[in-house]
């Protein structure tokens, strides 16, 4: 967060013509409620270029994926490993490791919603997961959705 605004990205492209580049997680309200132009706005040299989203409520990421396909990326990410500490009010990032379930309801809502690619950043684990299992149940659930 606050890394790979436009600019960065712009750089990174120099870097690589083939590389997929991701915004920075943005949450589904800033999204859905805030100022479009400034949050979502990238230059075409970017493609392909992912938005990646934070959120957990199945409509609300829908909602915020649609636009994100509206606004001609390529990709709408779901982020579930931000260990970020603004993650104390809502429930996204690395804290949706431990609900699996709900990962793969927003999934398959986004699905819905778009026509393009919906994928998922994610760690191996968080807390006292056993990795194995917890990656395992996540990759099942989210790949069983359509990502």
């Amino acid at each position: 967060m606050d890394w790979t605004d436009r600019h960065c990205r712009v750089f990174h492209r120099l870097m690589s013509r083939r590389a997929r580049l991701y915004t920075e997680m943005l949450t589904t309200g800033a999204v859905i409620h805030g100022d479009r132009a400034r949050l979502l706005g990238f230059d075409a040299s970017e493609h392909p270029v992912a938005l990646q989203l934070g959120g957990s409520d199945p409509r609300d990421l829908a909602t915020a994926a649609k636009i994100g396909e509206d606004f001609g990326y390529d990709e709408i990410n779901l982020n579930v490993g931000c260990p970020s500490d603004r993650v104390k009010d809502g429930r996204f990032g690395a804290c949706l490791m431990a609900e699996p379930a709900l990962v793969a309801e927003g999934v398959a809502a986004m699905k819905r919603a778009v026509k393009i690619p919906v994928t998922v950043k994610c760690r191996i684990g968080i807390d006292d997961q056993d990795p194995e299992v917890a990656l395992d149940t996540l990759a099942r659930g989210v790949i069983a959705a359509g990502a």
